[in-house]
């Protein structure tokens, strides 16, 4: 199961499903000692009852040695206990608890959290009802000082759940409803005002693929949360339980606005949400005591800008509102205590931002002393945010007794920020980007810094003393990034104006400028890999968005050198990171410049083959192989990387101008490098002669099988229809590979990048995606009959279920996105487990998937779809824990293959609709009598008309046809029982009979097929028998219709009528 969401007191709702079916107490007792008591304390739980004479000081017994218990799977994965055991359980005690025993009230309700958020349970919806109805009953009935652990157990239940909690929710969210009462500002209790915060939290919790909340209660719940968020701390209250309710109320706004599309309404309810978090953004940070606004507003911003000198009449910047925490400067010109570093960034682009960069470098040990850090926030020049979080060696400046609790302070403060950070984060992503733009100026600054710094996302990113903070802070300030380019297009600094007022285009390239230095400043004093990583990523958001064209140049190349040394980075996630990042600089409106002479330079760090000239940098990069454009001759570049990708070998002068740049050379290497035991006829049909090729990826080292893998997932989110068509594709060919299949982390990357290319608009990135996901469907089932069980236990429930509704929704797209996604289909059908297949959340999407599959059979599309609908099909079919017997989509099933196997006319579409038919390996999966004669019959029908076609192209095909029909009709012969005697007997003994037997004796004798016949045996069931075997398992069947039970009158007739068939089939096959 996923892991949960970092909610408080989180609890086990993934959704519920309905009853599980009894079971005897005695069925599969769990391992281990832990597993074990839970079972004998279970048991003696369920013998008792409500008039027992001993019951209270029996529960209690048995409570407190359910609670001793550690039940976490962490730290014991072999703890095997099951839902349904617990589920009863608990409704059986909360039966035997009278709500006038408040101490085992408590007990119950402490039970109740324990158990579900330890084992992780998935109610089912009896199980849910009853305890959220007891909880409820309980909040009315028992004493105050019970209510902090009845909130605790009843958050733990409605964790995910709130949706099904429906007929609770107006007794406990309406009006004078209990966790409006408990989390009122007026509630003096802070341990009931935070736990009543976080049951309306997890009630607003939607789990991914869930409908949000009814817009009535989440309203509700988030005015409360925004009051809670607005209101001062109470006098008298302690500082640590003051952050406790903060942090409730921050986690229950970030749910609200990530439970499904959530709109603000007019007037300032976005300002002022922005400004609340925005101030708790500082929460606790040293020395930062300001007056904060209680309402953000949106700075007006100009739709149209010219080129040309702006007039004076259309001052932009007028109607900007002040800067929280400091007055807005106009540019800087040189004055009085500003270092170099700001001085080659405040005048008209004359230095290098290289130069400022070492001066910054220079200047770290001025900056690093003279003041306290509760000073540099408030006082401190501009040079103070150079990181102040790195100045101290110890994570702790107490050393007296009261080191313990500052300690923890500072801990709970650092929660209330980053709490406040993945607010705003949730913000971000769902307000429309355009009516974000007009709330940057609150967080990124647009003007050099000059005074006091202001207080923004990057002050948190320079000095917030947590790691977490930071990359939490720069995780916001990406998604601001992301998507921004038609915004920052505005940018522009190329000519400095002379006038008496600032451009909003020259504020936006100012604000470009300042997240280069502050980043660029980040990236030489961060030291957690995880918020380096942040630092990286949120660069290549920046590199990707900004209009580098129009900017004064220097920016980029101080960021290509300095992100070098990373590339060997000890950390995996940060080598990553910064091969996106090198992605994005490169493809920066190519061909620009300044990146067109840094990929020119040679390679000191021992990557590039060859050597630099001074010839090369009179060439563009996109010539450098003497073409105008790589992507109109794609076999030159990968075919010379075959002689050029080891650094010993020496090159002519003439071959090092062709060298192509070395990170050029690196990818196509490493990535699109072809097979080398390429034929040419092979690399006659275009895309194979790029096919990766598994042997040569095993034979690279893991950390460059990595490489080749996290460059290739980042390459499926270029905004290059053709660079994204590519990846998918890739990744398609690379999850066959053995080395990858059977890493499930691999395949739930897979998984999860394909799924959203199958989203994508365009329909070639769409149908690139089918065939991956076909591709990868097809080592679900590799990797179910070679690593077993043990695979399909590790992938994610959730992510199989996604799958299959993506392939559903995939099958009514066009027919080419079509064909490969019932492939999918099938595979995935035929993948799952009994115990998937039994839970409410695949009930829907499991007939949805084989009613898509029906559809497709019966639909006139081209018959590729067709063929690969009924192949699906039969695919499905081989899952034993299908309910072909009793679910009521099997009836359609059957007869649209019935149907198609006898009037189609691709002879191809029939031949798998007839293998699909025999694919059922026990007679219940037919069905009843009635349609089990149905396919016999069109079976035969089939048989009958194997010949007649009016296509010669079809007539080729016409005798693996006849040879799967036949090995059909034996296949049913061979599971039938004595009700389908009186049928099978009356269609043998007729002139139907006759005909069959003919095609029988041919297909036993192997008399006809040849090439078609060998085809169609592998388009069956991979049935290669020769004659000798073909006739054996005929015997066999003959001996076990023989031994079958006599039911007397029609039965037996046409028993004997079916035994004398074969019979008759035996010694006409063993004639010469």
């Amino acid at each position: 199961m996923a892991a949960q969401t970092g909610l408080s007191a989180p609890a086990v709702g993934r959704g519920v499903l309905p009853a599980f079916p009894s079971s005897s107490p005695s069925e599969a007792a769990p391992p281990g000692p832990m597993g074990k008591q839970f079972s004998r304390c279970a048991a003696k739980l369920r013998g008792l009852r409500p008039d027992c004479g001993q019951l209270r000081p029996e529960l209690n017994l048995l409570f407190d040695q359910l609670l001793s218990e550690n039940y976490n799977k962490t730290f014991y994965p072999n703890i095997n206990i099951r839902a349904e055991d617990v589920c009863s359980l608990l409704k059986h005690a909360s039966g035997l608890v009278p709500l006038s025993q408040e101490h085992l009230v408590v007990k119950l309700c402490q039970l109740i959290h324990h158990l579900l958020n330890q084992l992780k349970v998935i109610m089912d919806e009896q199980t849910l009802d009853v305890l959220v109805n007891y909880t409820a009953r309980a909040l009315k009935m028992c004493s105050t000082w019970t209510h902090s652990d009845v909130l605790l157990a009843l958050s733990t239940v409605v964790y995910g759940n709130g949706l099904q909690c429906h007929q609770h929710l107006s007794d406990l969210l309406g009006e004078d409803g209990m966790l409006l009462v408990y989390s009122a500002s007026s509630q003096e209790n802070m341990e009931l005002r935070r736990v009543a915060l976080t049951c309306m939290a997890n009630i607003c919790f939607r789990i991914p693929g869930q409908q949000p909340l009814d817009d009535q209660y989440r309203s509700v719940c988030f005015t409360v949360f925004l009051k809670t968020l607005q209101s001062p701390k109470p006098p008298n209250t302690d500082e640590l339980f003051y952050c406790m309710v903060i942090q409730a109320a921050l986690k229950g706004l970030q749910c609200c606005l990530s439970g499904g599309k959530w709109k603000f309404s007019g007037g300032e309810e976005l300002g002022s949400v922005l400004a609340s978090l925005k101030r708790l953004m500082f929460h606790g940070a040293p020395g930062v005591s300001v007056e904060w606004p209680a309402v953000l507003y949106p700075a007006p911003l100009p739709q149209y800008e010219g080129l040309s000198v702006p007039k004076p009449a259309e001052p932009p910047k007028s109607s900007d509102p002040p800067k929280d925490g400091s007055n807005k400067k106009k540019k800087s010109r040189g004055k009085g205590k500003k270092t170099s570093a700001e001085e080659s960034r405040g005048n008209d682009g004359e230095e290098d931002d290289k130069e400022a960069v070492s001066a910054t470098l220079q200047k770290r040990g001025g900056r690093e002393g003279g003041r306290g850090e509760g000073e540099s926030l408030c006082k401190s020049s501009a040079t103070s945010l150079y990181p102040s979080w790195i100045r101290n060696s110890s994570d702790s400046e107490f050393s007296d007794s009261e080191g313990n609790a500052q300690s923890k302070l500072r801990l709970y403060h650092g929660r209330v920020r980053q709490g406040a950070l993945h607010c705003l984060l949730a913000v971000v992503k769902g307000v429309e980007k355009r009516t974000l733009y007009g709330y940057w100026s609150s967080f990124i600054p647009d003007s050099p810094v000059g005074g006091p710094p202001p207080l923004n996302l990057l002050t948190i990113i320079l000095k917030d003393p947590s790691p977490k903070v930071r990359a939490s802070a720069l995780q916001v300030l990406s998604a601001m990034l992301d998507g921004s380019r038609q915004f920052l297009a505005v940018a522009e600094d190329t000519a400095s104006p002379r006038t008496s007022y600032t451009p909003f285009s020259f504020s936006l390239a100012t604000a470009v400028r300042e997240l280069h230095r502050a980043l660029s400043l980040a990236l030489l004093a961060e030291t957690a890999p995880q918020t380096l990583t942040q630092v990286i990523k949120c660069l290549a958001y920046m590199v990707a968005n900004a209009p580098y064209h129009r900017l004064r140049p220097g920016l980029l190349s101080p960021l290509w050198k300095q992100m070098r040394p990373y590339v060997r980075h000890r950390d995996v996630n940060v080598r990553v990171s910064v091969l996106t990042l090198y992605g994005a600089l490169v493809t920066t409106q190519a061909p620009l410049p300044e990146v067109r002479l840094l990929l020119q330079q040679p390679d000191s760090g021992g990557c590039s083959t060859g050597s630099f000239t001074p010839q090369d940098s009179a060439l563009s990069w996109r010539q450098r192989d003497g073409v105008s454009s790589p992507s109109r001759t794609p076999t030159i570049q990968p075919q010379r990387s075959l002689h050029t990708h080891s650094p010993h070998v020496l090159h002519t002068p003439g071959e090092e101008d062709s060298l192509a740049p070395w990170l050029l050379r690196l990818c196509v290497s490493l990535v699109t490098q072809p097979r080398e035991d390429q034929s040419d006829s092979e690399g006659a049909s275009g895309g194979a002669v790029f096919e990766p090729s598994p042997v040569r990826l095993e034979a690279l080292q893991d950390k460059t099988q990595l490489m080749c893998i996290t460059v290739l997932l980042g390459l499926t989110y270029s905004e290059n229809y053709l660079v994204k068509t590519a990846a998918v594709r890739a990744l398609g060919v690379y999850i066959l590979f053995p080395c990858l299949r059977e890493d499930v982390m691999f395949v739930a990357d897979t998984a999860n990048t394909v799924l959203a290319a199958l989203d994508d608009r365009s329909p070639n990135v769409r149908a690139k995606a089918a065939w991956s996901l076909g591709n990868l469907t097809d080592t679900l089932i590799v990797n179910m009959e070679s690593v077993g069980v043990d695979f399909q236990e590790e992938l994610s429930d959730m992510l199989l279920l996604k799958m299959l509704q993506a392939a559903t929704r995939a099958s009514a797209d066009k027919d080419r996105v079509k064909s490969n996604a019932v492939r999918a289909l099938g595979n995935l059908l035929h993948f799952l487990r009994q115990s998937q297949l039994t839970r409410s959340a695949f009930q829907h999407p499991l007939e949805d998937a084989v009613r898509a599959l029906v559809k497709t059979v019966q639909s006139e599309a081209t018959m590729k779809v067709r063929w690969n609908a009924c192949y699906a099909l039969g695919n499905a079919f081989k899952n034993p824990a299908l309910p072909l017997d009793s679910a009521l989509w099997s009836h359609d099933a059957f007869s649209a293959l019935c149907h198609v196997v006898t009037s189609c006319k691709n002879f191809k579409v029939r031949i798998k609709s007839a293998a699909a038919l025999a694919v059922p390996s026990h007679r219940g999966c037919y069905g009843d009598t009635k349609r089990f004669s149905c396919v016999w019959h069109s079976l035969a029908t089939a048989l009958e008309n194997s010949e007649d076609t009016n296509d010669f192209l079809e007539y080729r095909y016409s005798a693996s046809l006849r040879h799967t029909l036949s090995q059909a009709l034996l296949h049913l012969l061979s599971v039938s029982e004595p009700q389908d005697m009186p049928a099978l007997g009356a269609s043998l003994a007729g002139e139907e009979g006759r005909g069959i037997k003919e095609h029988l004796v041919r297909y036993l004798r192997a008399e006809e097929g040849g090439e078609e016949g060998t085809e169609g045996e592998k388009d069956t069931r991979g049935d290669s028998f020769n004659p000798q075997q073909r006739i054996r398992r005929l015997q066999q069947t003959l001996l076990r219709l023989k031994g079958l039970e006599e039911g007397g009158g029609e039965e037996d007739k046409g028993k004997e009528v079916v035994s004398s068939f074969l019979e008759d089939l035996l010694k006409t096959c063993e004639e010469p």
